[in-house]
């Protein structure tokens, strides 16, 4: 099987204040072989937060701006044809369970259909205060946040039950195919999640110098955790082949291009991990070096 490689879109950093090209960027990334395109989400970033990103005590001055994801999706929805559209990964539970559930049936609609929706938990807690909602429990959170979005789909005249969100039994858009919701796991309760009841995993990758011997590790770490996945749907009584997976790789600036391909091709050789998408956002400062990077890719893969 052939690598299927897919690319952010740029919605964070300088990229933001080039908000009206995205549309045609999406469009130039899926002429140049994308068979997807993601968005993240960040809602802020606290100037003196309380936890950092990535285990630091600071956030990446790139996420002082950052764009809207539906906006970012619906740009590129409309601009393109055939690349599945993606979430990688919104933080779920700041979204209450409606209007998320609207948000992506109107997503998934503009798209006609190829729209995946990534969640995850986030790990600000200045976020979390800034949309009104508590940073404890995010995991039983997102857990109901989820038994919500399958009754709110479903069409049936139920009322969700949970302790975090009262959502009455209504009518709301509902999108046809439903949405795939997959989700980021690292941790085992989380991993477990993804094989019990999720339709995708999204890992990530960070890619720094020295990049091969990076891979490498990454790509053990990465391999010890999809069986828990698999073990988690197969006490549920699914097929773990029926949950794939798609690999964020982000990498540093000091890593070139040459470099990047082989620890790619590291990667997917190591995991099996045969679905992967580039994230650009450390290291390319133009949206010409972004889709350069991804076509240097492409050629090293194909």
């Amino acid at each position: 099987m052939p690598v299927e490689l897919g690319l952010s879109l740029p919605q964070f950093g300088p990229f933001a204040g080039d908000a009206a090209r995205i549309g045609r960027f999406a469009a130039d990334a899926e002429a140049a072989g994308a068979a997807s395109l993601w968005v993240g989400d960040r809602l802020l970033a606290a100037r003196r937060p309380t936890v950092g990103y990535l285990g630091r005590d600071t956030i990446p001055e790139t996420f002082r701006r950052a764009l809207d994801p539906f906006a970012v999706l619906a740009a590129a929805a409309v601009t393109t044809t055939t690349a599945t559209l993606g979430t990688s990964v919104l933080v779920a539970p700041l979204y209450a369970p409606a209007v998320l559930a609207r948000s992506l049936a109107t997503i998934a609609g503009l798209a006609d259909g190829r729209l995946v929706a990534g969640l995850g938990i986030g790990w600000s807690p200045e976020e979390y205060a800034a949309a009104g909602v508590g940073f404890d429990h995010r995991g039983a959170r997102l857990d109901e946040l989820l038994d919500h979005l399958e009754v709110l789909w479903s069409g049936r005249d139920e009322t969700p039950e949970g302790r975090f969100w009262a959502t009455p039994a209504a009518y709301v858009e509902t999108p046809s195919p439903r949405v795939p919701l997959w989700a980021s796991a690292f941790s085992d309760a989380a991993l477990r999640r993804v094989g019990r009841r999720c339709d995708g995993w999204l890992p990530s990758a960070w890619i720094r110098d020295p990049a091969v011997e990076t891979a490498r590790a990454v790509a053990e770490r990465l391999a010890g955790l999809r069986p828990v996945i698999d073990a988690a749907a197969l006490e549920a009584g699914r097929d773990p082949a029926a949950i794939p997976t798609v690999l964020r790789v982000n990498f540093a600036a000091g890593v070139g291009r040459d470099e990047l391909a082989e620890a790619v091709t590291l990667l997917v050789e190591q995991t099996g991990f045969r679905r992967v998408f580039l994230d650009p956002v450390y290291r390319d400062a133009t949206l010409e070096d972004w889709l350069g990077s991804f076509t240097h890719l492409r050629d090293a893969l194909a």
